[in-house]
């Protein structure tokens, strides 16, 4: 087995103004997503957890701990459930190995599953804040909900844009927005004044308003506005007639 991978390095030049991604098939015969580094290649699998292991015998230590506190909730002779910080150390390093695959596979336009590995890391979020009790690991993965917010919004409204949804992708990014405004509110103690996920959000919201075809209804209401402004009245009259028979 050859250990030495400069050969992989230099057929694949790192470009440090661009996110090197790429998908390879693995001598298991499975896809891996490769991303090159400054000093090396990071490669995961391509579904299930990135490096491949089942800790304790599940899918990951997420899944392992959810378990685990349906174990406890069925039998409360045993007391709640809690996370340690060693459990939270754990989930988070997990955390970041899905961050990592979902930055890689947005790169590939996989937007399908960059929704379901951002989905998984704003449960891991929700269940630290659920079963930890110390505030400041809490706040640990709370930081990034925004981030993951928007990468997982990026993700399911590029793919209804794929098929032309331009509705389904703006009340997608809505929802967002108001999910980090909400989040912003509520950790203002922590959280600053500066908010790049909603200037992103935003700028995009505007971008996908002014992209969209217009409808029926809203090239008549153009068309009204315009001959208002020219003053051809009997122009604007025959439009409010087309617009009130739509109505």
């Amino acid at each position: 087995m050859m250990n030495d991978i400069s050969y992989i390095l230099e057929n694949w030049k790192y470009s440090e103004h661009d996110l090197n991604v790429r998908i390879i098939k693995g001598e298991d015969g499975r896809r891996k997503v490769q991303m090159r580094l400054d000093l090396g290649v990071l490669q995961m699998e391509v579904d299930g957890r990135p490096d491949g292991r089942r800790p304790r015998n599940h899918d990951s230590y997420l899944d392992y701990f959810q378990t685990k506190a349906t174990e406890r909730e069925e039998n409360a002779d045993f007391g709640p459930f809690e996370l340690s910080a060693m459990d939270c150390f754990k989930l988070q390093q997990e955390s970041i190995q899905y961050y990592h695959r979902y930055l890689a596979l947005m790169k590939l336009q996989d937007y399908k599953r960059v929704a379901r590995d951002s989905e998984r890391n704003l449960h891991a979020i929700n269940f630290v804040e659920k079963y930890a009790e110390n505030d400041d690991i809490v706040w640990q993965f709370e930081q990034h909900r925004p981030y993951v917010l928007m990468m997982n919004t990026r993700a399911k409204a590029s793919k209804e844009l794929e098929h032309e949804q331009f509705e389904k992708a703006i009340s997608i990014i809505k929802k967002a927005i108001q999910d980090v405004e909400q989040f912003n509110e509520k950790w203002s103690d922590r959280r600053g004044s500066d908010a790049p996920e909603l200037e992103f959000l935003r700028y995009w919201l505007d971008e996908i308003n002014d992209q969209k075809p217009m409808s029926k209804m809203e090239s008549l209401k153009k068309e009204l506005r315009d001959a208002i402004a020219d003053e051809n009245y009997e122009r604007a009259a025959k439009l409010r007639d087309k617009i009130a028979e739509m109505r």
